[in-house]
């Protein structure tokens, strides 16, 4: 597609957007009406939402278009997946300069499809704004299926902690990016598309979860979550955490210890949750800690210790990309 985002016009890019879209049984009225229907078969639904903004959380010259979108969707069907729900809907809310290219909006709304698809969602509708900045904002969408939803406050002392997916992958690809390399591909690609477990998630929950969430802020700080909300403390492991080998040879070259990335990188967007220490769990999950009783210690340890190093996400903190 030749020319701008401008030269297009809203409606011309609308039409364009919606033509790339696939949809699924649970949508009743896709895009293209004042708004979408989604079936919601369990009578709750689910929802969660959250803002991409350039130049803080993508950087054109390291993600292409699709990217982003694979990235956008990937963030938030994995927040519907960590309460035990399976993702059905995703809404749109674009801002883009009229000088961008039209291919570039395009782009993005093809990873927003593939995403999708890959969750067994749809892009059900949104909207498109011209502005200064491009800022991605999404809206995603679950059914819980007649399940309870797995919250952050359900973990009990005696409770098991485990993990499935990767950690640290992405601050590791980050970190490879930043120093102007692209190289491991996979753990580049790991920060420009992360790949959620989605079906873990509402799988946990049938395995009789206590308390779920994905890793976006980074390990420690997610766990510190749960501990919160549940008022525990939890105790992880750092020899049950597996960090690969091209890991510690990144860490190697760039002068950081990778257990930095494992416990602390964002973005990987993993599950981790809390069971019944009698529960028989998949090999998919690993166990890494134990939930505790409350102490004066801070409410994630690590091998007993409190965690002194800097790390975890923050919104108001340092920029990230």
């Amino acid at each position: 597609m030749k020319g701008t985002v401008g030269e297009l016009g809203e409606f011309g890019l609308i039409k364009e957007l919606t033509s790339r879209l696939t949809t699924t049984p649970a949508v009743r009225v896709g895009p293209g009406d004042d708004a979408a229907v989604v079936a919601a078969p369990d009578r709750r639904v689910v929802a969660s939402t959250d803002i991409l903004l350039e130049g803080r959380h993508f950087r054109r010259d390291w993600s292409t278009a699709y990217d982003v979108g694979r990235k956008a969707a990937a963030q938030n069907l994995a927040d519907i997946a960590a309460m035990g729900a399976v993702p059905t809907a995703l809404l749109l809310g674009l801002v883009v300069p009229a000088e961008l290219p039209a291919t570039w909006p395009s782009e993005l709304m093809d990873g927003l499809r593939d995403e999708c698809q890959v969750a067994g969602a749809a892009v059900v509708g949104g909207d498109v704004v011209r502005g200064d900045t491009i800022t991605v904002a999404i809206t995603a969408l679950g059914d819980l299926r007649n399940h309870e939803p797995v919250t952050r406050g359900g973990a009990r002392p005696g409770d098991v902690v485990a993990v499935t997916g990767w950690l640290g992958w992405s601050a590791a690809g980050h970190a490879v990016l930043s120093r102007g390399f692209r190289s491991p591909r996979a753990f580049v690609e790991a920060h420009r598309r992360p790949e959620p477990p989605y079906h873990a998630g509402p799988a946990a929950a049938g395995l009789g979860a206590t308390s779920m969430t994905d890793v976006s802020d980074g390990l420690i700080a997610d766990l510190g979550h749960i501990a919160e909300a549940s008022k525990v403390r939890i105790d992880i492991r750092s020899g049950a955490v597996d960090i690969p080998t091209q890991m510690n040879d990144i860490g190697q070259a760039v002068g950081v210890d990778p257990i930095q990335w494992v416990l602390t990188g964002g973005e990987d967007h993993a599950i981790v949750a809390t069971f019944p220490a009698d529960v028989k769990l998949p090999a998919r999950w690993k166990v890494i800690g134990e939930v505790l009783n409350p102490s004066a210690l801070p409410q994630v340890t690590v091998d007993g210790a409190p965690w002194t190093s800097k790390g975890g996400w923050d919104h108001f903190g340092d920029i990230e990309s």
